[in-house]
């Protein structure tokens, strides 16, 4: 693979602002739904697409997976909420490791489960240090993953595991307030980290396009929407404006 095109490349483009639309497995019952959904985010000019979630069988994945694959070209990223969300159909997965927690499945367990098998498949690997931040509800990752988020005021800690996943050879940095959230992760939090010179991904409780705009500006490289464009999937042409008058 050309270095140059790689998923963790295009993560990392400075000043990009890309915006990533999260798709639930165990949510894609209706295959018109998902073609309309990618239909519509390759018009809003999505980035990437990130598929996972907390509770997602293997037969839900694959049967999304395939699908998707089949019907975009939008760059595909595994967001994997377990060690059986892995396939070669993916350009890429972020190989998440919870450190803002201390469950030892979640910080390498999963992992080994699922190494043999990815070793051996051709898709780009990118290690993550996946940090829970509270965003005022009970998310289902902290749920399954039966961890504590960080709390929204404790910058301190969020830096302090950050500089720990840079040094422990992390080649991203995901903050997520998990699926549902009723506050996203607070753009100061995400200033106090590109001193670090690490890609940040940023998901949870995104629902405007103006909080889109102050967590780019605050230094993330990719915003994650998810719920909301489950919600309502004319955002997307909310998305589509805001893109398009970047490149005004």
């Amino acid at each position: 693979m050309n270095e140059s095109n790689s998923i963790l490349a295009q993560l990392s483009q400075p000043g990009k602002r890309s915006i990533a639309v999260l798709i639930d497995p165990e949510k894609c019952t209706d295959d018109n739904a998902l073609k309309s959904l990618l239909e519509k985010s390759a018009f809003a000019k999505i980035d990437f697409l990130f598929i996972g979630g907390s509770t997602v069988t293997r037969k839900e994945f694959d049967k999304a997976i395939n699908l998707i694959r089949s019907l975009t070209k939008i760059p595909l990223v595994i967001f994997p909420g377990s060690a059986q969300q892995i396939s070669s159909k993916a350009d890429a997965i972020l190989y998440l490791s919870l450190l803002s927690g201390r469950n030892p499945d979640f910080l390498i367990g999963h992992h080994i489960q699922s190494a043999t098998e990815l070793y051996e498949m051709d898709i780009e690997v990118i290690p993550t240090a996946y940090l829970l931040i509270d965003g005022g509800t009970q998310s289902s990752v902290a749920y399954v993953s039966q961890t504590t988020p960080i709390p929204r005021d404790q910058k301190s800690i969020v830096k302090q595991t950050a500089i720990a996943g840079k040094l422990m050879g992390k080649s991203l940095i995901y903050l997520d307030a998990g699926s549902g959230a009723k506050f996203n992760v607070p753009a100061t939090m995400i200033k106090e980290l590109t001193f670090l010179n690490v890609p940040i991904i940023v998901g949870g409780g995104i629902r405007d396009t103006n909080t889109i705009r102050n967590l780019h500006d605050a230094g993330a490289n990719v915003v994650v929407i998810g719920n909301k464009i489950e919600d309502e999937i004319d955002f997307l042409l909310d998305i589509n404006n805001y893109k398009s008058n970047l490149c005004n």
